[in-house]
């Protein structure tokens, strides 16, 4: 099928869900689901953006730029994914206790306001990738409407970019404990220090990148298509400098670049299944 195909899909399966909340982060995937759910289903959908110390500032301030561009219903309300152990212990499946804390907050919002479904914002290619969070939706019973319609990273950006998106072209957008390896303990302090590090770096003019926290070092990674400005050595002393004003100790620069899901290399099969 073509991407118009696939969107038709996707409309065919929003009208079919009736009404609907979105768990809606603001980056490419669920900002696209939350405005094409208020297009076809109007005031019976709802984008819900949950707020806490893994959402990156920057990130809360597009979900509701584009709330309020696109006219959606939206709420802001508050997790605490971080205050439990078993999401803190950042083993494997640290993201099937977020997503777990989010269904809990966000599906009682749903059923208070008579809407049918809860809906997060999972992609075609999520599938072939390492995501405990979607065990946790099936358990849940949340929909993953763009994935139900074969809908992939380039439809949704292709697709978002003639609904005039300003978040079709944005980089993947993980949340802040993504920069922590597994088995070091999440803390809001660490997770404030990554973001303070990304901000200083973005200020950069860098776009796509990745601040890991490894104790008192900061490492960063950067795109491949921008590792050629660290060669200018003004450029990366500054890096350095922008990682080490956030409280690190000191920096370092990743010549192998930034790559996604580069993190779950270390995972253990056991810990891919539940226990590490």
């Amino acid at each position: 099928m073509t991407e118009t195909e696939r969107e038709q899909q996707l409309d065919r399966r929003l009208r079919d869900l009736g009404s609907l909340a979105v768990a809606f982060s603001g980056g490419v995937d669920s900002a696209y689901l939350a405005v094409r759910a208020h297009r076809v289903l109007g005031d019976r959908a709802l984008a819900v953006t949950a707020v806490s110390p893994s959402l990156a500032e920057a990130q809360r301030a597009q979900a509701a730029d584009v709330a309020g561009r696109f006219g959606l219903a939206h709420l802001f309300v508050e997790t605490s994914e971080v205050d439990d152990p078993r999401y803190a212990a950042n083993d494997g499946q640290r993201c099937y206790w977020c997503k777990t804390e989010l269904f809990v907050r966000l599906l009682p919002i749903a059923r208070e306001r008579g809407l049918a479904r809860l809906a997060y914002g999972l992609i075609r290619d999520d599938l072939a990738d390492f995501r405990p969070g979607h065990r946790a939706a099936a358990e849940a019973g949340v929909v993953s409407p763009l994935a139900d319609a074969g809908l992939g990273k380039d439809d949704v950006r292709a697709l978002s970019r003639a609904m005039g998106l300003p978040t079709w072209d944005l980089p993947s957008s993980p949340c802040l404990s993504s920069r922590v390896p597994y088995g070091t303990v999440v803390t809001a302090g660490i997770l404030r220090q990554v973001e303070r590090a990304e901000q200083n770096v973005r200020a950069l003019g860098f776009r796509e990148f990745r601040v890991r926290h490894l104790g008192d070092v900061g490492r960063v990674e950067v795109a491949p298509a921008e590792l050629a400005r660290l060669q200018d050595a003004a450029v990366a002393q500054a890096v350095g400098a922008a990682v080490r004003a956030a409280g690190y100790r000191d920096a370092l620069v990743d010549q192998e670049g930034y790559r996604r899901g580069r993190l779950n290399d270390a995972l253990s099969v056991a810990a891919r299944r539940g226990g590490i």
